[in-house]
C-alpha cells in the first residue's frame, strides 16, 4: 500500500502546476516543487500575529512562490486505484486526508475536519449524512457517571430519573466504562458460567427427548377378530329316529 493524499489548489496555482508538469517548463526556478510542515506558518487573527504549531499548517512552494497550506481530514475514506491496461484496477491506498493550498491573502480554515467530500453528491456530507451529536448537560453527565460508579461498587441510586439515566448511559458509556463492566462480570464469571452451562444442558436434554419421541415408531394396532358364533359346552345330541332304534335292538 502507498501513502497518498488529496492536493487541492486554486485555479491560478493549478495553472502553475500544469506548466511545471509539462515538458515546456521554461526556467529551472519553475521546476522546483516542495511541501513543508516543519516550519510554523504565521497566522493573523484579530490583528494579532502568531504561528501555528499544530502540525496541520505548512507551506507549499512552487519555484520562488510560497503558498499557505492546511492539512484537513476528509469526512470519509476514499480508495485510490491504478491501472496499467485500462481494464484491471489495482487498489493502492486509502485516502483520509487532504492538503488544501490557498492564496496568501485567503483565510485559513478554522476546523480540521473538512465538511465536504470530493464529489458534488458529498457536499456538506458531515451535516447531511452523519448523525448529529446529541446535546448533553454536563451536570447530568457527571451525576450519571457518579451514580454508575456507585452502582458498580454495590451501592444504590436515590431520586434517579430512569429515562434520563438510560439515555445518558446509551451515549456516555465509553470504552473505559465497558472495560469496567467486563471486569465486574469477570469477577462473577464462575456463577455466570455455571448458569449458562446448566441452561445449555437443559436445552440439550430437551432436544434429545424430542428426538427420541420423533424417532420412536408407533405400536401396531391389534388385529380385529373375525365374528365366530359361540359353541355351547353341552351341545344337544340330534334326535334319533325309529329306524336307528330298531337297528340297535337287532344288534
Amino acid at each position: 500500500m502507498e501513502e497518498q493524499f488529496i492536493l487541492r489548489v486554486t485555479p491560478s496555482i493549478a495553472e502553475k502546476l500544469d506548466r511545471l508538469l509539462s515538458e515546456t517548463a521554461s526556467s529551472s526556478e519553475e521546476q522546483s516543487l516542495d511541501l513543508s510542515f516543519s516550519e510554523p506558518w504565521p497566522i493573523h487573527e484579530h490583528g494579532i500575529s502568531c504561528f501555528a504549531e499544530d502540525g496541520r499548517s505548512g507551506t507549499f512552494i512552487i519555484g520562488n512562490e510560497h503558498f499557505p497550506a492546511s492539512l484537513l481530514d476528509l469526512p470519509c475514506v476514499v480508495e485510490s486505484y491504478k491501472t496499467y491496461d485500462d481494464c484491471a484496477l489495482v487498489k493502492t491506498a486509502d485516502i483520509g486526508q487532504m492538503i488544501m493550498v490557498r492564496e496568501a491573502g485567503d483565510t485559513a480554515p478554522d476546523v480540521v475536519e473538512y465538511r465536504h467530500g470530493l464529489t458534488p453528491p458529498m457536499r456538506d456530507a458531515r451535516k447531511r449524512r452523519f448523525r448529529r451529536e446529541p446535546y448533553l448537560n454536563p451536570e447530568l453527565v457527571q451525576r450519571v457517571e457518579k451514580d454508575l460508579l456507585n452502582i458498580m461498587a454495590g451501592g444504590t441510586v436515590e431520586n434517579a430519573d430512569i429515562l434520563s439515566i438510560m439515555h445518558i448511559f446509551s451515549i456516555v458509556f465509553s470504552a473505559q466504562r465497558e472495560l469496567e463492566v467486563l471486569q465486574l462480570l469477570a469477577n462473577h464469571s464462575e456463577s455466570l458460567t455455571e448458569f449458562l452451562q446448566a441452561e445449555a444442558n437443559e436445552q440439550e436434554e430437551d432436544g434429545e427427548q424430542n428426538a427420541r419421541k420423533a424417532n420412536k415408531k408407533p405400536e401396531p394396532a391389534p388385529e380385529a377378530k373375525p365374528d365366530v358364533p359361540e359353541t355351547t359346552a353341552h351341545a344337544e345330541e340330534p334326535e334319533r329316529s325309529d329306524s336307528d332304534e330298531s337297528e340297535d335292538s337287532m344288534q
